[in-house]
């Protein structure tokens, strides 16, 4: 019997609870769900009033309506559609990074959970879901699905990625847009720090794909706790920088806020909606920040 740990931990999962992927621009093509659509008739959001016609449902009906006019009129509502929701995470070689207080938990170890936080949030808002990884692996695709089985098969893949390599040329992508729809929701999970992933998002953006970009960081590269001497290395490269840590911190401090700078600009400009989080905080602590204010309706 596997003893591994669970991707959503129960304390997070009732967290999830207070939360909604509230899209920006991603809407529902068929089914009832939880995101407003163009289309009306019994859903949940009201829109109008009208007058009653034959084969309408009787619980339609506004009696209280009817008790002030002496005529029937019906609650015309947004319909409200599921989306379709796909995880897109990166899994090249960097991804494998952890902080030397917390070995065992990597970057992918995180993007694993986190994406099956999103799982979860999709799942109870009977939206579809699928998930694409990329990596030196090359392009690792779930077809997107509904409902309790779709999560299983969603966590198994999860547990398969391998986090190796470099980003894949980009021929290699070629069935990630055959699948994603211009009104899908690409929720991606990145450390950033490739060009590639990130070009791609300016390319799903551009290409009217609603993009969130989550990105995950070591403690260690927010705050270079180092105070020696250290040998530091590019895990997709292999180049090596040797340095007292002590002396680095400063310049490396400057540059990384910069280079952070310059990325969440190139995302913004490109509509991609952005937030950071850290290995050392809770998984849905970016799913709070994208999604806690907005999720009440």
């Amino acid at each position: 019997m596997s003893t591994a740990a669970p991707l959503v931990p129960a304390e997070v999962r009732n967290r999830l609870k207070a939360l909604r992927l509230v899209p920006r621009r991603a809407s529902g093509s068929h089914g009832i769900g939880q995101h407003a659509s163009r289309s009306r008739g019994a859903g949940l959001e009201f829109a109008q009033y009208r007058a009653y016609e034959p084969g309408d449902e009787l619980r339609q009906v506004d009696w209280k309506l009817y008790a002030r006019s002496d005529r029937f009129f019906v609650r015309e509502s947004e319909r409200e559609s599921p989306i379709t929701v796909w995880l897109l995470l990166d899994a090249s070689a960097s991804m494998q990074q952890a902080d030397r207080t917390r070995p065992q938990w990597s970057r992918l170890h995180a993007a694993r959970s986190l994406a099956a936080c999103v799982a979860e949030l999709a799942l109870a808002q009977g939206d579809r879901f699928g998930l694409a990884a990329i990596g030196g692996d090359g392009l690792q695709l779930l077809p997107a699905g509904q409902g309790l089985r779709q999560r299983d098969q969603l966590h198994l893949q999860l547990q398969r990625v391998q986090a190796s390599g470099q980003w894949p040329e980009a021929n290699t992508l070629r069935p990630l847009w055959e699948r994603v729809a211009a009104s899908d929701l690409v929720f991606a999970i990145s450390d950033g720090f490739e060009p590639g992933f990130v070009e791609l998002l300016e390319r799903l953006s551009a290409a009217r794909r609603e993009v969130v970009f989550a990105q995950l960081l070591t403690a260690e590269e927010r705050d270079f706790p180092f105070d020696a001497g250290y040998r530091f290395v590019d895990p997709e490269t292999a180049r090596e920088l040797r340095g007292d840590g002590r002396a680095l911190r400063q310049d490396y401090l400057r540059r990384f806020g910069e280079a952070q700078a310059q990325l969440q600009a190139r995302l913004h400009a490109a509509g991609v909606v952005q937030a950071t989080t850290y290995l050392d905080q809770p998984v849905d602590t970016v799913l709070q920040a994208l999604y806690a204010r907005r999720g009440a309706r």
